[in-house]
């Protein structure tokens, strides 16, 4: 697929969360303030309900003080208001208007608003897929030093996607997202020293990105981190490694983790040698579509090793 590209890109659906010391009271003070017109209380009023704090948490309602904030133009409020249409919270899922208020907050300037157009462009979500535009808008945020557009800006290079093919300008990207602790990017810089994509080809370097992606939870970066274990590339060979960073992203449903785990099971490598379980994680992966697995399962059961599926 055109699509299949080194790491998802990323569109930023988290709503802001500011601390309030005593949300009862601040409930309370801010619920009368908001009710008198003031957009940044209503926006915060807004994220009280969203998160639950002095109230009961309640989407329909953070929707409807985003709403009355976004529509005096308070630019944040119209980000987190495209974001509850883009992930159908609190209001029937509408990618179009999702567009529409993202355009309102990217023309303010709004970073996250920005990222987020960018990125419905580049899926085609509620508007017409186009790379180009997908680039302007990430560029825009990316240029603000938004950790998130810098990586998918990246990933854009990397693949040339609305712009022409350039991996040393991927890595300039990933690197700028790394340098902010973006686990996606650091990911992607593993892959392109991995490669030598961009850069000069270093296993050394590949290891202590897919570590630190790896250990933030990146599901790819933990195969990748597992599979340097597995072949000894720039780490000492080991098998139980192998089999630990392999499960961590089997775990998180990663199909490639799912067959590699697979295969260590099967051959008993790190782990003690169980058909059983590579029957299992196989077919997880297969489950997925993962061709590789499919065609280990097909193998075993030729052999006659494979157990029955279960009921």
């Amino acid at each position: 697929m055109r699509k299949a590209i080194a790491s998802i890109l990323v569109l930023f659906l988290c709503l802001a969360s500011p601390a309030f010391a005593d949300d009862a009271a601040t409930f309370r003070d801010m619920r009368a303030a908001a009710e008198r017109g003031d957009a940044g209380t209503q926006y915060n009023l807004g994220v009280m309900y969203y998160h639950g704090r002095g109230v009961a948490k309640d989407d329909a309602q953070a929707v409807v003080w985003y709403r009355k904030a976004a529509e005096q133009g308070y630019a944040v409020a119209q980000n987190d208001l495209g974001v509850m249409y883009s992930n159908g919270q609190g209001v029937a899922k509408d990618d179009a208007q999702a567009v529409v208020w993202y355009r309102k907050a990217a023309e303010q300037g709004d970073a996250k608003a920005q990222n987020n157009l960018g990125q419905m462009y580049y899926h085609g979500h509620g508007i017409a897929e186009d790379f180009a535009q997908a680039v302007v808008w990430c560029r825009k945020a990316a240029e603000q030093g938004y950790a998130s557009a810098q990586h998918n800006l990246g990933v854009m290079y990397a693949n040339g996607h609305g712009v022409a093919q350039d991996y040393a300008q991927a890595v300039v990207w990933y690197r700028k997202a790394t340098e902010q602790g973006d686990a996606k990017a650091q990911n992607n810089l593993g892959q392109m020293y991995y490669r030598g994509h961009g850069v000069a080809q270093d296993y050394a370097q590949a290891v202590v990105w897919y570590r630190k992606a790896a250990e933030q939870g990146v599901a790819e970066a933990q195969n990748n981190l597992g599979q340097m274990y597995y072949h000894g590339q720039s780490v000492a060979k080991d098998d139980a490694q192998a089999v630990v960073w392999c499960r961590k992203a089997a775990e998180q449903g990663y199909a490639k983790a799912q067959y590699n785990l697979g295969v260590m099971y099967a051959k008993g490598h790190g782990v003690a040698k169980d058909d059983a379980q590579a029957v299992v994680w196989w077919r997880k992966a297969a489950e997925q579509g993962y061709a590789n697995a499919e065609e280990a399962l097909r193998e075993l059961e030729a052999l006659g090793r494979a157990p029955a599926a279960a009921p």
